[in-house]
């Protein structure tokens, strides 16, 4: 006979350090028409779920919402029990990972860059709810989302010392000071140096190895890759995997991703061991490399190029709001005989 758990959520449990914020316009997103907290929410999930949901639905929006700060933020669970809490919500109806467009016509030289957020709800929401909801946001994206998508972060200013204020009364009178002219010194004979040699310089121009020329200087997607190891160390690839595989992840910046769309989407659902990394990431380059997106229409100057993309909770493969059900592509909802 199955017994249901109708304890409450329990609560958060207290972290040494406080939970990241992530960068402006990506992280924790909250729907509207939230009904108030309560003690109860979250009974029906199992107890991982409950805690992981209690302690996301404490977080301000703006938060950071990737496995590795959650876990990192909260002592009960790892990044493997996180990541599969994160799923469970998603089939429950509480969160959906969306990849949005961010940018203005004419901003920024015409420049737009992908976002990473979690839009969550304390109520858990079918699948026709999120559908309507995420098409709403594509077409009328909040005023104060699309400002902090596209504002630049804040730089940090050193505080200035405070005036000291002396009381001038207090200090006691110095004597004058008596200025001395100071006697013209003769100045010395120039000593002379001897004229530089030319040198001669060939005309023939010199062969640098493309690893040498690149290596003072490394593009967005060679560092993109060799960061991969540092967010997870299960893709961690070499100098040369790098060289290798710039080109394929190149092609990624060349249609208007970032470095944090890149990693996310390279580190999303890996399995528990990656037995060759270089092998991996080269067929997550080529398979979810996203599409070509066309350019805005200068019908409607001013009009946010906005385009929304919903990301499979379980494998992070993006598409449609209306291709996924409970957050999960169909791959992931329909899996192959092993």
């Amino acid at each position: 006979m199955v017994v249901l758990d109708l304890s409450p959520a329990p609560c958060a449990s207290a972290s040494s350090r406080a939970h990241p914020k992530a960068r402006p316009g990506y992280g924790k997103r909250s729907v509207p028409a939230q009904r108030p907290l309560h003690e109860g929410d979250f009974t029906l999930l199992p107890e991982r779920e409950r805690h992981i949901a209690g302690y996301v639905d404490a977080l301000p929006d703006g938060a950071a919402m990737d496995i590795k700060s959650l876990a990192r933020s909260q002592p009960l669970y790892g990044q493997m029990a996180v990541g599969s809490a994160l799923r469970a919500l998603g089939v429950a109806g509480h969160l959906r990972h969306v990849r949005c467009l961010s940018g203005e016509n004419g901003e920024n030289g015409g420049q737009v860059r992908w976002v990473t957020r979690t839009f969550w709800s304390r109520t858990a929401r079918d699948n026709e709810w999120w559908n309507a909801f995420l098409t709403a946001e594509e077409r009328h994206p909040a005023p104060q989302e699309a400002a902090e998508a596209t504002a630049p972060p804040t730089p940090w200013v050193p505080a200035q010392p405070a005036a000291c204020e002396v009381d001038v009364a207090s200090v006691p009178a110095q004597p004058p000071v008596t200025t001395v002219p100071q006697q013209r010194t003769t100045e010395p004979e120039p000593v002379l140096m001897p004229e530089p040699v030319p040198v001669q310089c060939t005309t023939e121009p010199v062969s640098v190895p493309v690893s040498q020329a690149t290596a003072g200087c490394p593009s967005p997607a060679f560092l993109a890759l060799a960061h991969l190891g540092r967010a997870d160390s299960r893709l961690a690839l070499s100098a040369t995997d790098c060289a290798a595989l710039e080109q394929a992840a190149a092609e990624w910046f060349a249609r208007g991703v970032d470095a944090d769309y890149l990693t996310h989407a390279l580190t999303a659902g890996l399995p528990a061991s990656v037995d060759s990394p270089f092998g991996f990431v080269r067929r997550r380059l080529r398979d979810k490399l996203p599409p070509r997106l066309p350019a805005a229409s200068p019908a409607a100057p001013g009009t946010p190029v906005r385009r929304l993309m919903v990301e499979c909770t379980e494998c992070g493969a993006p598409g449609r709001p209306e291709a996924f059900r409970d957050g999960l592509c169909r791959p992931c909802r329909e899996p192959g005989p092993a």
